[in-house]
């Protein structure tokens, strides 16, 4: 049993929607949540053949019901016209929902009933290294932290499947992109700017396809939720910074399967990028469950001087994969602080016990996270 740290907390009578890339484990959450609510699983086809042949089945269906707690309908994007029915129990019977999915992009692309401000929107991550007893870092940077794949003993083959019914269902199935092998190409090459900032032009010569495309293909990984931009820190720059994004995948697992990575070991070639992306992902996670929703952006300037994240205006963030941070490794976080004055100037690294060098904090990657989730960090 995990204890997962999205708790839909406030619902009330409120309806919801929740959504999360495939596999984080949101239908789990919900029957844990929430055991005796009815449930409609649109991925069952029965279900979804006969709902979408005629969708007031549902308003009749809980007409006859005497259960009045939320009612839960999973993979929600599959029957748009659905949200007509939900949202007129909404208004005429107080009826609440919780409405599951895995991407919104169908739904906002073809002018789907998102129900006017009606839900509060909440999304599901991939385990956090909070909600795993035991936690053990070197597993998770080789399988990920989708719940499947870190609690397996080989994940390799749950990989592929993974990034294979994407393909199907979330690219083709919704005809997302016609060209499904020029997508599977771009995402081979799309992986090699994990954690890289993003050159639309170098991808769509490597793709073979124009750099619009691209940018087209980029926003399907976006919207179905299987990864993020982060963007430039370009508050009032006194310097030449870079302004394209950087771009990640939503979990470490699917980039290093995408990259043909080995099998990443302490200090290995692989274990730096490995390790910056697993912050990340706890620090995207943290953005949304602690409710404070802060920007996590990049700092890089011409000259090259970077840090690797900046969360909010507040703190600037380094992650360095090394077990004793030294001054070289001070260099990006002291421009920055010449630039901006920052709150908190901190280095995630592999380093025993914390120490402070001027006004930069060290911090084993360990009490980072414990303070994060503390909410001392930010």
């Amino acid at each position: 049993m995990f204890n997962r740290l999205q708790k839909l907390q406030g619902l009330s009578k409120e309806s919801c929607f929740l959504w999360g890339p495939r596999q984080t484990g949101k239908s789990t959450l919900l029957k844990r949540l929430f055991p005796n609510a009815p449930y409609y699983d649109l991925l069952l086809s029965e279900e979804f053949e006969r709902l979408n042949r005629h969708p007031s089945l549902l308003r009749e269906e809980l007409a006859y019901s005497s259960y009045r707690g939320s009612v839960i309908i999973d993979e929600v994007q599959k029957i748009p016209q659905l949200l007509d029915e939900i949202q007129w129990l909404i208004v005429n019977e107080n009826r609440s929902f919780i409405l599951c999915g895995s991407s919104a992009r169908k739904l906002k692309r073809g002018g789907g009933n998102l129900l006017g401000g009606r839900a509060l929107r909440y999304q599901l991550y991939p385990f956090v290294s909070k909600e795993i007893p035991n936690f053990d870092l070197i597993k998770a940077l080789n399988n990920g932290l989708l719940p499947r794949h870190y609690l397996a003993s080989d994940p390799h083959r749950l990989l592929q499947a993974y990034i294979g019914d994407y393909l199907k269902e979330e690219i083709a199935a919704e005809a997302l992109t016609r060209n499904i092998s020029a997508f599977t190409r771009f995402l081979e090459v799309a992986s090699f700017s994990n954690g890289e900032v993003v050159n639309y032009e170098n991808i769509a010569r490597e793709c073979g396809v124009s750099a619009p495309t691209v940018k087209g293909y980029f926003q399907i990984l976006i919207d179905t939720l299987i990864g993020y931009l982060i963007p430039s820190y370009q508050k009032r720059p006194k310097r030449r910074v870079v302004q394209a994004p950087k771009f990640y995948f939503f979990d470490l697992g699917i980039a290093n399967y995408l990259l043909k990575r080995g099998p990443v070991a302490y200090f290995s070639e692989s274990f730096g990028r490995a390790f910056e992306h697993f912050v990340l992902q706890e620090l995207v996670a943290h953005s949304h469950y602690s409710e404070k929703q802060y920007t996590i952006s990049y700092w890089r300037t011409t000259s090259r001087f970077e840090v690797d994240f900046i969360l909010g205006d507040d703190v600037a963030l380094e992650i360095k994969s090394t077990e004793q941070v030294q001054s070289h490794h001070l260099v990006g976080l002291r421009a920055f602080c010449q630039e901006y004055k920052p709150k908190k100037t901190i280095i995630v690294s592999m380093d025993k016990k914390p120490r402070i060098i001027g006004q930069i904090h060290i911090m084993p990657w360990e009490m980072f996270l414990e303070q994060l989730w503390g909410g001392k960090i930010i």
